[in-house]
């Protein structure tokens, strides 16, 4: 197949191979270095508010060890989200949704928000984003996935009109046909879950794949050659640059 510039860069929780990933730094450098996508993942604090960071736990990327859905907001918009990473990012904070949705509005980038309810279930949360979501007239440019299916399911329910991805890594049988069951739109699988063969399969099924966490330019060039719909990367400059070369 041959590789074009439509398959979307993905930015894997913003350019985290070069800033403190969900972050808004890494989701302007993203950008800035070639994404066409921001991948980024959803917690809830205790007071409800929807914050941008992949652990339950504050613990890794905040110092705070303590859950996100047992803290309150304005605690966790207190703590520094960037100097693990590096001491230059030490004012960068958890962000909330609304910031990036905020950010990309006027753009036509994609939006992959990944629901962190699988240790957790935030009873409610897919109501509560996908009404952020519609807040912003960004439903046509978001796409939701979620390790729990469950949740995916009810998000077709509630929102028919947004995309979702069904996360997985191994293993799972005819993904295209137990995509349609979920009526999702995308496969968001393990790198190494993916072949040519079944990428082609999807594709003639009307599903899409989305390959994580793809950093190296030669997988790149071959998942982009296998036809992918788009890849989820740390580097966006890679991506961008294998697009650029092979595909314009």
């Amino acid at each position: 197949m041959t590789i074009t510039t439509q398959l979307i860069n993905f930015a894997h929780r913003g350019a985290s191979a070069y800033c403190p990933e969900n972050t808004m730094a890494a989701f302007i450098k993203g950008l800035a270095l070639g994404a066409t996508g921001i991948e980024t993942d959803v917690q809830r604090t205790r007071d409800g508010r929807l914050v941008l960071i992949h652990d339950e736990s504050l613990a890794r990327t905040a110092g705070l060890n303590q859950f996100v859905k047992d803290t309150d907001y304005d605690d966790v918009a207190r703590l520094d989200a960037g100097s693990w990473f590096n001491p230059d990012f030490a004012e960068e904070q958890v962000p909330l949704l609304e910031q990036l949705l905020e950010l990309v509005k006027d753009t036509d980038i994609i939006v992959n928000l990944e629901l962190k309810n699988g240790v957790f279930l935030y009873e409610g949360m897919e109501q509560q984003v996908i009404d952020t979501v519609r807040t912003y007239g960004l439903t046509d440019r978001v796409i939701i996935s979620s390790f729990n299916h469950y949740s995916l399911a009810l998000c077709k329910q509630l929102a028919p009109e947004i995309r979702t991805g069904i996360l997985y890594v191994e293993g799972l049988y005819e993904p295209w046909a137990y995509a349609k069951t979920l009526q999702a739109s995308a496969l968001h699988a393990s790198k190494h879950a993916v072949l040519p063969e079944w990428v082609e399969e999807a594709a003639v099924n009307g599903i899409a794949y989305h390959p994580w966490t793809v950093n190296e330019t030669a997988e790149m060039v071959s998942l982009a050659e296998a036809g992918v719909a788009g890849i989820i990367t740390d580097y966006p400059d890679r991506l961008a640059l294998v697009l650029q070369s092979r595909g314009a």
